[in-house]
């Protein structure tokens, strides 16, 4: 459907869209771009290729998807950006594609809200359900599990693990991995407490939510080292499954937890 299509937009031969994707006014879109059913791509918008977006996603104005990695270790190698499917980026966000030092591609899942001038880096890994506000920023190859909540301006390490039902606040710096549930801040980040108004809101019982605090003070409030916390959660996990999150998360962690 050309009409979708403004006549100032360059599309690549080489790129594949969908008939039902709209592009707007003076865009371009690369070689190895393919964009699938549904998605709105907004005008002055740069989309280098090889980059792989799903359905129904809306691309607003000024935003850079798919450029080379800031990386000086990048030589041309044919890495990825992989975005899926319902996810609303906004002005001026840049996601780079991976490197082969990693996986080899950045990846976005889907029904993220990703508000302006969002950064993300080579090789991270981004869930469903997040939300990114306005100036948060992905080092490479972080990983972002799903429901996380970044507030404005909150900043992330290379190589950290951000876990589930996470909230940040505004203009943290985060340097260590953020256990699922916790809520973080300041420079650099420290817990403080469970983010219970986002279990609240998504559904957990008042029972999880109780235990869910317990487990914060297992881990944070008794004094206990790493390893007896470890320990102590995954006994806790037989009467809460919902303690699971944390017990895995804790297991893999490369970096250490914020503290």
């Amino acid at each position: 459907m050309q009409n979708l299509i403004h006549p100032t937009a360059i599309i690549d031969p080489k790129a594949e869209l969908d008939s039902s994707v709209e592009v707007g006014p003076f865009t371009t879109i690369g070689a190895g771009v393919c964009v699938d059913a549904g998605t709105k791509i907004a005008g002055h918008v740069m989309i280098e290729g090889p980059t792989v977006i799903g359905k129904h996603n809306e691309i607003f104005q000024f935003s850079s998807l798919g450029a080379k990695p800031q990386d000086k270790k990048f030589k041309d190698e044919p890495t990825l950006l992989e975005i899926g499917d319902h996810n609303t980026i906004r002005e001026f966000c840049t996601f780079n594609r991976g490197t082969v030092q990693d996986k080899g591609t950045t990846k976005i899942g889907s029904h993220n809200w990703i508000m302006a001038y969002v950064h993300i880096a080579h090789d991270c890994i981004v869930g469903n359900h997040t939300i990114m506000a306005n100036n948060s920023s992905l080092a490479g190859h972080v990983t972002i599990y799903d429901h996380a909540i970044l507030g404005g301006f909150t900043l992330v390490h290379q190589f950290c693990q951000i876990g589930e039902h996470i909230i940040t606040a505004v203009g943290s710096v985060v340097f260590k991995d953020i256990p699922p549930y916790v809520t973080a801040a300041g420079y650099d980040a420290q817990p403080h407490g469970i983010n219970a108004e986002g279990l609240k809101r998504r559904g957990f019982s008042a029972e999880a939510i109780q235990q869910i605090k317990r487990a914060y003070k297992v881990l944070y409030r008794q004094g206990l080292s790493f390893e007896e916390a470890k320990l102590a959660l995954a006994e806790m996990e037989k009467s809460c499954p919902e303690i699971g999150l944390m017990t895995r998360f804790l297991a893999q962690t490369t970096r250490g937890i914020v503290r």
